[in-house]
């Protein structure tokens, strides 16, 4: 049987679309495997890790009919990126064996059975569904998932908090240091949710998401969430746990304030960063009347110092900062002008843009 028959380049975009969650290595060697069901003239490919599950459907010629198998997902891919983008390629089921062909190539690749498959079992209840453009999704991601831990002991810190309420969809990410938090208006109302997705599934979900109009539907129970756009369904499991209350980490009335444009103070940040130390990124921000002075120095008394003129008319302020954390933030913006509020030397400052209360970055002090 013909299970399907495509050029090159839609047949790979379908299984790099379900792929990226897939391990070359697993406990389970089914895991390393794309499942194939073909329904009548549909084909329907999955894969999951046991904690996300990818799921899509495309129209990809072949015999009509009912068949199911899995095959190894990275090798299915690599042989794939071999041929040429306009080359008709066809898998074909032969026993227990799937071959590709394609040109004069021909490869017999090895499967396992489908009833094997463990596919993730979906939550009973879901909370009411909403949906955003995707486009509005991935720039939310994009403004915070930077601020995400990485391997925290505190495990709902390798994550993201999403909170949907109301008319309001908010992303917040912190990794104890820094917190990043931003925000888009949904189009209808939604009773409170708060879940907590893990770092796997973000990076995936900023993977595939695209700047396109269609918008991404979302659902969430109480240990999983549910997202659906362009023919995929995405299910993923939620980290458990209590993350911080980032409203009370966002500070409120600092008395100083200056607003400056965002690629000249990044262009300082990045050449003073140069004279870091390795394991010590730490600058030093000097305000005064009118002047911003950035310095950085390291264990072979090597310093850089640059200003950049500010409208500025607050107090005189020393503080040192984790340099990569400023540049992180600077670099996942995109707007010209950034807006910087401090109290003194030893408290958090928020990085903000100005007149827009969607997104906020607080950031702590170091001592240099």
């Amino acid at each position: 049987m013909i299970v399907l028959k495509a050029t090159q380049d839609k047949v790979l975009a379908v299984l790099q679309s379900v792929a990226g969650i897939v391990e070359r290595r697993h406990t389970l060697p089914v895991l390393a495997n794309v499942l194939i069901r073909k329904t009548g003239g549909s084909l329907q490919l999955t894969t999951s890790d046991l904690e996300i599950q990818i799921r899509t459907t495309a129209e990809l010629d072949g015999d009509a009919g009912n068949f199911t198998t899995t095959v190894g997902a990275r090798k299915l891919i690599d042989i794939l990126r071999t041929m040429p983008s306009d080359q008709t390629v066809s898998l074909e089921s032969n026993q227990s064996k799937l071959i590709l062909k394609g040109g004069k190539s021909r490869f017999t690749l090895q499967t396992l059975p489908a009833e094997d498959f463990p596919l993730v079992q979906e939550a009973a209840a879901f909370g009411a569904s909403f949906s955003v453009p995707q486009k509005t999704l991935k720039d939310l991601l994009q403004q915070v998932s930077f601020a995400m831990a990485i391997h925290d002991i505190r495990y709902y810190l390798n994550g993201i908090l999403f909170v949907a309420e109301g008319k309001q969809l908010s992303l917040v990410a912190t990794d104890g240091h820094r917190l990043a938090y931003a925000s888009a208006t949904l189009e209808i109302e939604v009773p409170r949710q708060e879940v907590i997705l893990p770092r796997k599934t973000v990076l995936e979900m900023q993977r595939l998401l695209s700047d396109k109009e269609g918008a991404i539907e979302m659902q969430f129970a109480s240990n999983q969430a549910k997202f659906s756009f362009d023919g995929m369904e995405f299910v993923s499991k939620l980290v458990e746990g209590k993350f911080p209350d980032y409203n009370r980490v966002i500070p409120k009335n600092h008395k100083n304030t200056i607003t400056l444009g965002r690629t000249a103070l990044l262009a300082t940040l990045q050449r003073t960063a140069i004279l870091t130390s390795e394991k010590f990124k730490g600058v030093r921000l000097n305000l005064e009347t009118g002047v911003l002075r950035v310095a950085s120095s390291n264990a072979e008394q090597e310093e850089a110092v640059d200003e950049l003129e500010i409208d500025y008319a607050g107090d005189a302020i020393e503080i040192g900062f984790n340099v990569t954390y400023l540049i992180d933030a600077l670099t996942n913006m995109d707007q010209d002008m950034v807006q910087i509020d401090l109290a003194d030397s030893n408290s958090s400052a928020l990085i903000t843009i100005p007149d827009n209360t969607t997104f906020k970055y607080v950031v702590m002090p170091m001592r240099i």
